[in-house]
């Protein structure tokens, strides 16, 4: 085979190299898929003239037949000398006395004819079922070499067109475009195709918010440009803000400050050059070099650096004694909100945001929707929260039915747009069907009238040409049911002057009176670490006040669905599974049924946990939850996951519930649905606020304005 591969390079020497990878991918399957030059011809032709600049299809079908030749030494065909006619040829005078000339025309266009050229119709019957028998071979064989000892997750592709002009530009590095332009490309999960044939442009400057149901692939994509599955120009620089930052010694603020390379660079640049000085080197180039050094630092504004980095991480919530420590002290969600911070200071080309308000509380997200209206690259961001779509993006991305369409502006006029595009695609449709059928009318009426037949046959013609419109495919609507809860009488729930502290004696909160019952729609708000989750550990019993009195009725159950809830499933079982292991002894359908209550049907009950997505994943939490009944609702940050459609769905089952409800969220959406009693945690205490949540806002908006004098 490397016989094979010295011929291309020596025929065609400018050959890209994935390009030649895919042709000696198809030469290393093996001769015996060839059973002549023409089948090869079909196979890498196509490619061969991609990159053949002078040759023309005779040298290619040659070079195709030595190939073959290389493969098949044993059995190469010699190639005999062309057969031509010895004399010119009268066909005008042969056609006119045919009847005495019919035996010379045989001569010439039948008897001339090399039977070696024949087909065998054995031979070819033999070779299709060769040919049966080895695709019926290998499918066995990769069937068996995939068969699964253990559950296993299926990985993302992605393949796209490049046209030759930009693929030229790129290799001689000429390509300085701001612009992104992905165009016909394909990404798909597994089996699963989630885009075909889509194209996605992304203007310099401008502010995306990327939306579309759970499950059709938008954290994918985000994953695909990042990896550079999905290609870009090679000088754009991205930075997709996916994993938290690794926890180590380093202080908060210098990690943000680690992000500018160039400055790190240039600072240690300049530590060395002055220790050399310091130590006592004469060289004079030292000083010109230390010298340069300087200009640049000025240039970058490097001192600028430091109080750039401390607003951004003030912004996101990290006080100035945070900002000094180090990253291994911090949890998680406060790492991501790092690895957040460390984006927004480096600045790419192309920030890729993947829910960034999930680990953010109010006050963070309003002051991130602020900085973001004035982000000066591209930005490209997945998000649930109706505030922060309608704040943000210039424009919106609409992923579904396997493409992705553009609307300008934020995602009130992409609503509204797309209501009123899909209603003239609807009426285009109906009118077009209705002038169909009228005209068919006609056709059938008048199909055996011969005085008709010019009419008739036009008609024909006309709706042949007819362009094909599509009824607008309305999605499913996400609907999302708790169960009846069991009536209960008053008192249900209070909190008499509690407090709490932890064992190293921080306070979190003192002298707290509040109380639910089963009508309530208590939302809780307040800073991070300001002892949300604490309280409603408190309210279920998980946690013992310090000080005062919780008082529950003995019937009270309660569905507790933790924030981290999601993450704590058993990824490796099917949803119908994972019901049966917390609830044992039900009928299947009866856990079918309750995950159909949150949407969970169909095949996607019987796949594994992990394959389905951060929304699903949500569903199958909230299934489980209410397997058991609970007549009280404690729900903790439970849109982190969930599309905007699902976020809605779970506003309306919230009002429909007839239990009653604590919710700890930062999505304004919801709040707004559901909330009619507003609960503030913060300075050491918890307080209930009139207004509700414009009441709220106005004080966080007053606190971030102090903070930026």
């Amino acid at each position: 085979m490397a016989t094979c591969g010295e011929y291309i390079k020596s025929e065609f020497p400018s050959i890209d190299e994935d390009l030649y990878q895919y042709v000696e991918g198809i030469l290393a399957s093996g001769a015996d898929d060839f059973e002549d030059s023409n089948e090869l011809y079909d196979a890498i032709g196509e490619v061969l003239h991609e990159v053949a600049e002078n040759k023309s299809e005779i040298e290619i079908r040659n070079i195709c037949e030595r190939l073959l030749g290389i493969m098949k030494p044993d059995k190469a065909l010699p190639s005999g000398p062309a057969k031509v006619l010895s004399t010119p040829v009268h066909l005008g005078s042969m056609a006119a006395s045919l009847e005495t000339n019919v035996e010379e025309i045989k001569s010439i266009w039948v008897m001339s004819r090399d039977d070696a050229l024949k087909v065998d119709a054995k031979k070819l019957e033999k070779a299709e079922a060769r040919l049966q028998q080895k695709q019926e071979k290998r499918s066995q064989d990769l069937a068996n070499s995939r068969a699964p000892v253990a559950p296993r997750l299926e990985s993302a592709t992605a393949s796209q067109v490049t046209s030759k002009k930009e693929a030229k530009m790129e290799d001689k590095g000429s390509n300085r475009a701001q612009d992104i332009r992905i165009e016909n490309f394909d990404v798909a999960y597994g089996n699963r195709v989630l885009l075909t044939a889509a194209d996605l442009t992304l203007a310099f400057g401008r502010r995306y918010g990327l939306v579309g149901r759970n499950g059709l692939g938008k954290t994918t994509l985000l994953r695909m440009i990042s990896s550079a599955q999905l290609r870009i120009p090679s000088h754009i620089s991205v930075l997709h803000v996916e994993q938290e930052v690794v926890g180590d010694d380093t202080p908060a603020l210098q990690s943000v400050l680690q992000c500018d390379t160039v400055r790190e660079n240039l600072l240690q640049r300049e530590r060395h050059l002055q220790s050399q000085i310091n130590s006592g080197c004469s060289d004079p180039s030292l000083g010109t070099e230390l010298s340069e050094v300087y200009v640049q630092l000025q240039n970058i504004e490097a001192d600028r650096a430091p109080a750039r980095a401390s607003i951004i991480l003030n912004g996101l919530g990290f006080s100035s004694e945070m900002q000094q420590r180090p990253t291994k002290q911090f949890s998680g969600g406060w790492r991501m909100r790092l690895a957040l911070a460390r984006a927004l200071f480096s600045r790419p080309d192309l920030l890729l945001l993947d829910e960034p308000t999930n680990m953010l509380d109010v006050k963070a997200i309003i002051w991130l929707e602020n900085y973001l209206q004035n982000w000066p690259t591209t930005l490209l961001v997945v998000s649930h929260d109706r505030h922060f779509l309608d704040t943000v993006p210039t424009d919106i991305l609409h992923l579904h039915t396997q493409r992705i369409d553009s609307y300008r502006g934020n995602y009130e006029n992409f609503e509204k747009t797309k209501a009123e595009k899909l209603k003239n695609q609807q009426r285009e449709f109906e009118a077009q069907q209705q002038h169909r059928a009228h005209v068919q009318e006609f056709i059938d009426r008048f199909r055996y009238n011969a005085n008709r037949a010019s009419s008739v046959q036009s008609k024909i013609k006309m709706l042949e040409k007819l362009p094909e419109l599509k009824a607008v495919e309305k999605e499913v609507e996400v609907v999302l049911k708790f169960p009846e809860a069991d009536p209960l009488s008053p008192p249900i729930l209070q909190l008499n002057e509690v407090s709490f502290s932890y064992e190293q004696g921080v306070t979190i909160f003192s002298g707290v009176n509040l109380g639910a019952t089963l009508e309530s729609r208590i939302c809780i708000v307040g800073d991070n670490g300001a002892g949300k989750t604490t309280l409603l550990k408190i309210i279920m019993g998980l946690l013992t006040p310090t000080r005062g009195v919780r008082h529950a009725h003995r019937n009270l159950k309660f569905g507790y669905f933790s924030q981290h809830h999601v993450d704590q499933l058993d990824m490796s079982v099917s949803s119908v599974e994972l019901l049966q292991a917390a609830h044992p002894g039900k009928p299947v359908e009866e856990y079918r049924r309750q995950l159909g209550s949150f949407g969970v049907t169909g095949d996607l009950a019987l796949q594994t946990v992990a394959s389905l997505s951060g929304g699903q994943k949500s569903r199958v939490a909230f299934a489980k939850m209410c397997m058991g009944a609970p007549n009280f609702l404690v729900l903790d940050e439970p849109t982190n996951h969930l599309d905007i459609e699902s976020i809605e769905a779970l506003g309306k089952a919230i009002n429909k519930y007839t239990g009653g409800v604590v919710l700890v969220s930062h999505d304004e959406r919801l709040i707004r649905m559901v909330c009619r009693e507003l609960w503030v945690c913060g300075s050491g205490s918890v307080r209930s606020i009139e207004g509700g949540f414009d009441e709220y806002r106005r004080i966080v908006e007053r606190e971030l304005e102090v903070q930026a004098k």
